[in-house]
């Protein structure tokens, strides 16, 4: 799964510098001479990060970084500007910024910021694509395994599952059997954790 860098830069001998260097460094890189032309794009599924100009006309950095927020594809981003103030660093670190330069930017602090920005977008990509297993794993129980799930997550033994319920304890054994192997649980622990992180409200506590 190859990562990919978007080079955003109105400035076409800018941006095809930076395109090469990161041709260099083995990197794939995509650019684009406008902001409008980048939101149009559709983003590939995969780690990616972002060298975003900071100063262009129309669209500029700062209302891209709030587009991709409404979409939720919030991209790890390298912002670059021609003249850097105090105030406009704060404002691109609460903008989500990764890192801010100004140019001319150095090659070498430009790879060291995608090179963690990289890192962190692949973290990030590694906890998505978890996330999305764990939701599928959870739609595949059907109405009464999942109200055993909630139930066995709130810390009820068996039998008083299967009075709540109004069926067998014999049942229930089944029921949460089949729960943790398609939750893919080894303990009571594992199922607390994955309810966590499904945002599962325990039915009951004791």
């Amino acid at each position: 799964m190859e990562p990919v860098v978007y080079v955003v830069d109105d400035d076409n001998a800018v941006r095809k510098s930076i395109v090469r260097l990161l041709a260099s460094e083995g990197y794939r890189a995509l650019d684009f001479a406008s902001a409008e032309s980048f939101l149009s794009h559709p983003l590939v599924g995969v780690p990616a990060c972002l060298i975003l100009d900071l100063n262009m006309p129309v669209v500029n950095g700062f209302d891209v970084a709030s587009a991709l927020k409404d979409r939720g594809r919030e991209l790890p981003i390298i912002f670059l500007t021609g003249f850097g103030t105090i105030p406009l660093t704060v404002q691109a670190m609460k903008a989500g910024a990764r890192e801010f330069l100004t140019k001319p930017v150095e090659p070498e602090r430009l790879l060291a910021a995608v090179v963690d920005a990289l890192k962190g977008a692949e973290q990030e990509f590694e906890q998505q694509q978890a996330n999305f297993a764990l939701k599928q794993r959870h739609l595949s129980l059907t109405p009464r395994e999942q109200e055993v799930f909630e139930l066995a997550i709130s810390g009820l033994l068996n039998k008083q599952i299967a009075a709540e319920l109004g069926v067998s304890e014999i049942t229930v054994k089944v029921h949460r059997r089949r729960v943790m192997d398609k939750m893919q649980a080894r303990s009571l622990a594992d199922l607390v954790h994955a309810a966590g992180s499904l945002q599962i409200a325990k039915s009951r506590s004791r």
